[in-house]
């Protein structure tokens, strides 16, 4: 039994216990939900993750899962795994199903007696899991797997195909994967003649924060033929001087709250800078980040059709594309 204190060999590299964590935030850290978006999408520059050409192709698949992220709770209802699911937090609402399944704390605030109580034989952590729990996981024999937030689609892919063989279900991952990169060459192809347009896309407010390069948001801007203003930046704080002197043709604003709430105060704060393209030709737009920020390869899709058709007005994408 696991919880004998004996560990068992790592589902992914015999004698290993567990794939090392990435960096430390403390369990008793607290961090206002309307900034989730933005500290996901921070956590994309930072720490390891195992590759899924690392890991042997026929794993033995795990039985009793807990996941500790919204976004491995997704992918793994969306490759068919969530009956192995015994326990996920309470930020994983998606799908409908996710919100049966047993509740075991927050991302920042696991139960570690909530989830050793449900046996688990694989935990997938988030870069929000602290290595103080890991080691408690560890020492009583369970498995941890970490996902990092992905820095591109190719590593939204990747970290789905390898929760594809964590859990036995490879081949429903990989039909999924290829019908999404299938499906994103085809927009790239189909936006390729038009005209580029400048975008900045923010993803957080007090202080402003932009998509930048070397992320996966940076990606739903330059295959839909966008121009990144700050695609150049490796940090993603930025401020409004640089933004008017980028002179976007169209701002994204991807941040919680909706047209009623934070979202729409920032965008009507755009608004307001009468000397912008965007704002002379009503370009702002406010897009929910639940659908850009926290993608799996068939949401990213999805966000990149819906980018395409606000850069290039007057552009419809077939379902399917």
């Amino acid at each position: 039994m696991w919880a004998s204190g004996h560990p068992r060999r790592s589902r992914l590299f015999p004698g290993k216990r567990s794939v090392m964590p990435i960096p430390f935030f403390s369990s008793r850290f607290s961090f206002p939900r309307r900034y989730w978006p933005l500290l996901v999408l921070l956590l994309a520059a930072s720490g390891q993750v195992v590759s899924a050409a690392d890991a042997p192709s026929t794993p033995p698949p795990a039985r009793r899962i807990v996941s500790l992220g919204p976004i491995n709770t997704e992918n793994l209802f969306l490759m068919g795994a969530g009956d192995a699911l015994v326990g996920c937090t309470t930020y994983c609402t998606r799908p409908p199903a996710a919100k049966q399944k047993e509740k075991i704390g927050t991302v920042l605030q696991p139960d570690i007696e909530k989830i050793i109580s449900l046996s688990p034989d694989l935990i997938l952590a988030t870069g929000l899991t602290s290595p103080q729990q890991v080691a408690q996981f560890t020492r009583l024999g369970i498995e941890v797997v970490h996902f990092r937030e992905p820095r591109s689609f190719a590593e939204i892919c990747d970290n789905f195909l390898l929760m594809g063989r964590l859990t036995g279900h490879l081949p429903q991952a990989e039909r999924l994967v290829a019908t999404a990169r299938k499906q994103v060459e085809a927009i790239r192809r189909h936006v390729a003649a038009l005209p580029k347009q400048k975008v900045f896309m923010q993803i957080g407010v007090d202080p402003l924060f932009a998509a930048v390069g070397d992320t996966f948001t940076n990606d739903y801007l330059t295959f839909s033929g966008g121009i990144n203003i700050a695609g150049g930046e490796t940090a993603g704080q930025y401020d409004y001087e640089r933004v008017l002197a980028h002179d976007p043709d169209i701002i994204l604003v991807v941040v919680m709250g909706g047209e009623n709430g934070m979202a729409g105060q920032e965008r009507r704060k755009w608004l307001n800078y009468r000397a912008l393209a965007a704002t002379k030709n009503r370009r702002v737009h406010v897009i929910d980040p639940d659908l850009l920020c926290s993608p799996t390869p068939v949401s990213f899709v999805k966000g990149l059709m819906l980018v395409a058709e606000l850069l290039h007005p007057g552009l419809r994408l077939p379902e399917g594309q």
